[in-house]
């Protein structure tokens, strides 16, 4: 059985292939001529993960599952949320997207937050999503240099150090990703 990730990330691509039977083969975007930029123009990170394994389905056939990621910050009513990657413009810099996300909480003493992944699978006409959540505390200033996006600010509940100083053993053991990817392997493995 072959099953698109719609990722150029060759390593998240490796990654999830380990974990799955030897029947499965886990392709890239890459390796399908995928090379356009799918949409994601849903206004929920669940409909744009939803979107991405539908439109890989559509244009080329196979079965797909893809992720989609944001931080919602509960003082911010959820923001930066779907608009995670671009919360400070559409040139996706993390460093800005983390200035203009502390700035915006200089005045607030709620500082909890919670990464949020969603997977979406769709598998012979039909489609799962699976979900991984990781709260946590927007702290005051960046810590580390590990990881990517807002991990530099991110401390998981439990966790004396950000996102950004911890492994990445320990991120994937208790991050949101981490959680959202076992849910679907734990299905595949179950129904293949």
């Amino acid at each position: 059985m072959k099953l698109v990730f719609a990722t150029n990330n060759q390593n998240k691509v490796k990654e999830v292939q380990s974990l799955l039977p030897e029947i499965i083969s886990v392709l890239s975007l890459k390796d399908i001529g995928c090379e356009e930029d799918i949409p994601e123009t849903q206004p929920t990170i669940e409909g744009n993960a939803i979107q991405k394994a539908h439109y890989v389905k559509e244009h080329y056939g196979y079965d797909c599952f893809a992720d989609d990621t944001g931080l919602e910050v509960t003082a911010l009513n959820g923001e930066p949320g779907v608009f995670s990657a671009r919360y400070a413009g559409p040139q996706r810099n993390a460093d800005d997207n983390m200035n203009k996300l502390l700035q915006n909480l200089e005045d607030k003493e709620d500082r909890s937050a919670q990464f949020k992944t969603v997977v979406a699978l769709i598998l012979n006409g039909e489609q799962f999503t699976f979900t991984g959540i990781c709260k946590g505390t927007i702290i005051n200033d960046k810590r580390g240099d590990k990881g990517f996006g807002y991990d530099p600010i991110f401390m998981a509940d439990g966790f004396t150090e950000t996102f950004a100083q911890i492994s990445l053993e320990e991120k994937n053991r208790v991050g949101h990703r981490g959680k959202a990817v076992k849910q679907l392997i734990a299905f595949l493995n179950k129904t293949t």
